[in-house]
């Protein structure tokens, strides 16, 4: 068969994963688990509740609008909302994993963060940064993933 005419579509599939493809899977994460995530602590501060409920919910959060990014835009495509469903959690389940667990070890190793009120800088470096880290040990996870054919590279047949 001859390649030559094959074009390229910006997906890539098996062992071609670049890192831009697995850059732009990980911001897709980030942007969901960050509302999210932002969204729980608002509401947990407003609500007064203590440190650990209001991680769980911002946690919980950042899992569904990570899902919800994907979920949508797969639905549009065409997706009945069961297999959308299927495809969402097989897309972003680790890499949501990965970024929520490391966002939240740095936001719980930053002395005072925990306690910091979303007034306070502390509150906001601790977070941004947690998500930075969280960035950068993320992203090489899913581009090992989608040279897989796994995570990320699963919603590509939808795009």
């Amino acid at each position: 068969m001859d390649h030559s005419t094959h074009h390229y579509t910006g997906h890539e599939h098996g062992h071609g994963a670049t890192w831009a493809t697995a850059t732009r899977a990980t911001l897709h994460c980030l942007t969901g688990c960050a509302v999210g995530e932002i969204l729980g602590m608002v509401v947990g501060t407003a609500l007064m509740w203590g440190n650990v409920p209001t991680m769980v919910l911002a946690i919980a959060l950042a899992f569904v609008f990570g899902y919800s990014l994907t979920l949508f835009a797969v639905v549009r495509a065409g997706v009945s909302m069961k297999a959308a469903v299927k495809v969402a959690l097989a897309a972003d389940t680790v890499s949501i994993a990965v970024m929520e667990l490391v966002d939240n070890g740095i936001i719980a190793l930053v002395p005072d963060a925990m306690d910091a009120h979303l007034s306070d800088g502390l509150f906001w470096y601790a977070l941004l940064g947690g998500f930075a880290v969280a960035f950068l040990i993320t992203t090489p996870v899913n581009k090992w993933m989608i040279g897989r054919g796994k995570g990320h590279a699963v919603v590509h047949a939808y795009h």
